[in-house]
């Protein structure tokens, strides 16, 4: 498996819990609390956002309190995140249209992740998500905004061509992507204002 190692440590933790908003919250801190303990801080920015996007998927399309599971395990570089549940229904990317607030956390996970896929399971099915966790990481969040950001827009080649045009679009694309992940994080409970304040001392911390 591309990113696999066996000369790294492999950690696995398995935290059940029944769909809700509330668990939600829960599983971000207890994902925090875990991935503090193995030491792998760095990761947890984005293991966070995984876990929140998927664990909020099974209360969206299997129901609250459906029984799931989130299983945490680093393999080499990479930590896995895995969601287990018992619906076989298997989701899939589709072209989001401008106005569209739904379908936009699978582009932002496949954008922001190293890799992501679906798993069918004896009675169900596990989504699961791959976030780097080597050094370099500053540099590969630089690409992966960009990727993120070229996507989000649509990729309009006629309105991102080369030179200063290309740059003002993406700083539209930025500050767009940002306001629609202050709403996102408000609709799941979370306040916006908390989420900035703990972006920007990520980013301080990680540009000193």
């Amino acid at each position: 498996m591309p990113g696999y190692d066996i000369t790294k440590p492999r950690l696995r933790c398995v935290l059940p819990f029944e769909a809700g908003p509330a668990e939600v919250r829960l599983l971000r801190r207890a994902t925090a609390s875990q991935l503090g303990q193995w030491g792998l801080l760095a990761a947890a920015e984005e293991a966070e956002l995984v876990v929140t996007e998927l664990a909020t998927n099974v209360v969206r399309h299997v129901g609250e309190g459906a029984s799931a599971a989130l299983v945490l395990e680093r393999r080499g570089e990479r930590l896995r995140v895995e969601v287990h549940d018992k619906s076989r229904t298997v989701p899939i990317i589709r072209p989001t249209l401008c106005d569209e607030e739904c379908g936009r956390g699978l582009h932002l996970l496949a954008a922001l992740t190293a890799d992501w896929g679906t798993v069918l399971t004896a009675v169900g099915k596990a989504v699961w998500c791959e976030v780097e966790i080597d050094s370099g990481k500053g540099c590969r969040r630089v690409e992966r905004a960009a990727e993120a950001l070229e996507a989000y827009h649509g990729g309009d080649s006629a309105a991102v061509d080369q030179g200063r045009r290309r740059q003002v679009v993406l700083e539209e694309s930025a500050i767009e992507l940002i306001a629609d992940l202050l709403h996102w994080t408000s609709a799941r409970g979370l306040d916006p204002d908390d989420i900035l304040d703990r972006a920007q001392m990520h980013y301080e911390a990680e540009a000193a």
